[in-house]
Order: C-alpha cells, then sequence, then structure tokens
C-alpha cells in the first residue's frame, strides 16, 4: 500500500470517529507533499551529480598536475641532449696521447658528464643503451641506416650512434642505429 493511499485511509478512520473531515483540503495537503517529494529528489539528485563532478575535476586536475610534473621539463631535456652527446664525443676521441697532456681538461669533463647525468637521473632521464647484436626495436630505436652485414641476421643492431632517452615512461629521444639488411639464408 502506498503512503497516500495509508494517510487516506487514516483519514477514513477518522471520519469512522465521528469527526469531521474535509476530504479536499486533505487531499490538496497530500498532493502537496508529494510534489515537494518530488522537488526533494530533484535537488537530492542534482546535489549528487554535483559532488560527483567536483570530484572528476578534483581528480583530472591532480593528474593534470602530476603529468606538468613529470613531463613538463621535456623541451629543455630535449635541448640538452646534444650538449650530453657532444661532451661524449668529446671524451670518445681524445686519443691516448692527448690523455696525458689534458688530463685536466678531460677530468673536467668527465666530472661535467657526471653531473648532467645525475642531474637527468634527478628528473626521471633514463638512457636507452642498445648494444650492437639486439634487436631492432621500432618503439626504441630509430634506424639511421641498413646494411648487409656478414653473420647478422635482418633487423640485427650492427652500430650505435646515438644514445636515445625516456622521460619516466615516454620516449624523449631513440637511439640512433644502424641496422643489418642481410637476407636470410
Amino acid at each position: 500500500m502506498s503512503e497516500k493511499e495509508e494517510e487516506l485511509q487514516s483519514l477514513d478512520e477518522l471520519a469512522a470517529e465521528g469527526d469531521e473531515v474535509d476530504f479536499d483540503a486533505a487531499e490538496a495537503s497530500f498532493d502537496e507533499i508529494e510534489a515537494l517529494r518530488v522537488e526533494r529528489d530533484e535537488y537530492r539528485d542534482k546535489f549528487m551529480r554535483g559532488l560527483a563532478d567536483m570530484e572528476n575535476l578534483r581528480k583530472r586536475a591532480d593528474r593534470d598536475r602530476r603529468e606538468a610534473e613529470d613531463y613538463g621539463g621535456s623541451k629543455l631535456a630535449r635541448d640538452m641532449l646534444p650538449v650530453y652527446d657532444n661532451m661524449r664525443r668529446a671524451l670518445q676521441s681524445a686519443a691516448e696521447a692527448e690523455q696525458d697532456v689534458n688530463k685536466a681538461l678531460l677530468e673536467g669533463v668527465e666530472l661535467t658528464m657526471r653531473e648532467l647525468i645525475s642531474v637527468f637521473k634527478k628528473h626521471g632521464i633514463d638512457p636507452i643503451t642498445p648494444e650492437v647484436g639486439e634487436k631492432f626495436d621500432p618503439k626504441m630505436h630509430q634506424a639511421m641506416f641498413e646494411a648487409p652485414l656478414p653473420d647478422t641476421k635482418a633487423g640485427d643492431i650492427i652500430q650505435v650512434a646515438a644514445e636515445g632517452f625516456m622521460l619516466h615512461d615516454r620516449l624523449l629521444r631513440p637511439a640512433q642505429v644502424g641496422v643489418s639488411s642481410t637476407p636470410a639464408k
């Protein structure tokens, strides 16, 4: 039995006891009560939707803030990679004879290189260092050239031209490699 039917039944019982009951006024007040319940339910629904929207907005703002913290410096990091490459080349190009003569200079470059690597690690920048003989992965490597090389399989890395880098879980720069094109026998 609905609430309205129960209220009408209680009015009928009052009328049976001899009390005067104005059924039209009672019916009107029941309609008002029902209208107020409907309005209450609408406001409750709007309130709950507003709460859900605010929670979603808060979560989205948190995610955007974290993403800005993690990846906001990617442009600067990308601009620093040529500095890293040049310092690595400088260290690799120093001939044995020059190492004794320019020992202090090379030590300074090595210390600067270590500091740069330390700063990279601190900010979530990790090198991708493929090895010769590994399989080429287009998600992590960029093929700079293809060449047939005996004793290799097609798709094997045959030379590493430059290291790649990851910024947290995103590719900042792919490793630049040479790839074998030796056909299968």
